[in-house]
């Protein structure tokens, strides 16, 4: 009997066998896949890079929100904020936020740290040893540096963090990666500076090319402190005449803050003191072709708020936001079309801009949204607000 990882061979065309995958599911099952099988995609164009044994592609639907006014080193202008989700009024409170930003000035955006990890972890006879291995490579950088890069045209290692338990060692391999959010080209980086450490060290054995201390896909404090990706801060002041058309006041929106962000979530011991960020990044990355697991990590972060002589000051802070521009989904045709709406598909003039300029959005975008969602709270009408968007009529 044929596997059905093996239709693409015998078949010769990814298109013809997800086909026969379908016709072979049905059968099996019963169950009609016809609007699976209906997309834009060819499938050639994916297998071996984005997916295997495929049978077509699923559909969200995809809203806009904006114009948003973003002043960053990199993003600067009014933007149109695509949002693949299924969760109405999601789209409603980025929007609304984004015409409260707008009208205030706009958000700033800084980003202050830019640097995509990968740990392996190796295994030394001794606690000596391992921390031999810690000045080793600290001795012996410039050598790792030239053999990470030696297998990759972008990547540049910018500095291995040594954390040593017993006779166990991660070494948490830093590097930035041009437009690319870069996970798949740290990891055969770090695969050769682990073996060049197994050859020259001579003490080390590697266990694990990733050992959990990158942090990749899980909430952690590593990510928090150090940031992985893009770590990024934006900030607003939004008016009090411009919240007062709302029905709202500064201090009515900081009260919120402070007691749902900053008290309920360290009550709940939250990694995130804030009110929605993972709704925002989760319909960005699903609309633009991001690695949509990494929302775990990349949602983290903290929203503060002040009141302001002039109105609310609010600013959120993103330490490990993961994306990019090249690579993994951001070629698939939907997605790239998206990512041009944000004027930043593909590589960017000089490598890095455009995905610094897409992490400068999002985190606009973000602001925007966690801005509203404080404001609908300060006036009372988060349920009023999904009975209205989020229900069927």
């Amino acid at each position: 009997m044929v596997k059905l990882h093996e239709f693409d061979k015998m078949y010769a065309d990814a298109n013809k066998a997800a086909e026969a995958r379908r016709r072979y599911l049905e059968e099996e099952t019963g169950v009609r896949l016809e609007n699976v099988a209906k997309t834009v995609i060819d499938f050639n164009s994916v297998v071996g890079r984005n997916i295997e044994n495929v049978i077509g592609a699923v559909q969200v639907p995809l809203g806009v929100a904006g114009p948003l006014l973003i002043k960053g080193d990199y993003a600067n202008g009014y933007y149109y904020v695509p949002l693949a989700t299924t969760e109405g009024a999601l789209v409603a409170s980025v929007n609304r936020g984004a015409k409260l930003v707008t009208e205030s000035g706009g958000v700033r955006v800084k980003v202050l740290k830019d640097g995509m990890a990968r740990a392996p972890v190796f295994r030394t006879e001794t606690l000596a040893d391992a921390v031999e291995l810690a000045q080793w490579t600290s001795q012996h950088f410039e050598e790792l540096k030239k053999t990470a890069e030696s297998t990759t045209r972008f990547g540049k290692l910018k500095e291995i963090q040594p954390f040593v338990v017993g006779n166990y060692i991660w070494l948490r391999m830093v590097f930035s990666t041009g437009d690319a959010m870069g996970m798949n080209m740290v990891t055969i980086a770090s695969e050769a500076v682990a073996r060049y450490i197994e050859e020259k060290f001579g003490r080390a054995k590697l266990i694990a090319l990733s050992g959990n201390m990158c942090v990749d896909k899980k909430a952690n404090s590593v990510n928090y402190i150090l940031g992985r990706g893009k770590t990024v801060a934006a900030e607003a002041l939004v008016k009090r005449e411009v919240l007062a058309k709302l029905e709202v006041t500064p201090e009515d929106v900081d009260l919120v803050n402070t007691r749902k962000n900053l008290l309920g979530s360290a009550l709940a011991h939250s990694y995130g003191f804030n009110a929605h960020f993972a709704n925002i990044i989760a319909a960005m990355f699903i609309a633009t072709g991001q690695d949509a697991a990494q929302v775990v990590e990349s949602s983290m972060g903290i929203t503060s708020t002040e009141v302001r002589e002039g109105g609310l000051y609010i600013s959120i802070f993103l330490p490990s936001l993961e994306v990019g521009t090249v690579g993994g989904g951001t070629g698939l045709p939907t997605q790239r079309e998206a990512l041009q709406l944000l004027g930043v598909a593909g590589p960017g003039d000089p490598p890095g801009v455009n995905s610094l300029k897409l992490a400068e959005i999002v985190a606009g975008a973000v602001l925007a949204g966690e801005l509203n969602l404080l404001v609908a709270l300060a006036r009372g009408e988060l349920a009023s607000a999904h009975k209205k968007f989020g229900r069927a009529k």
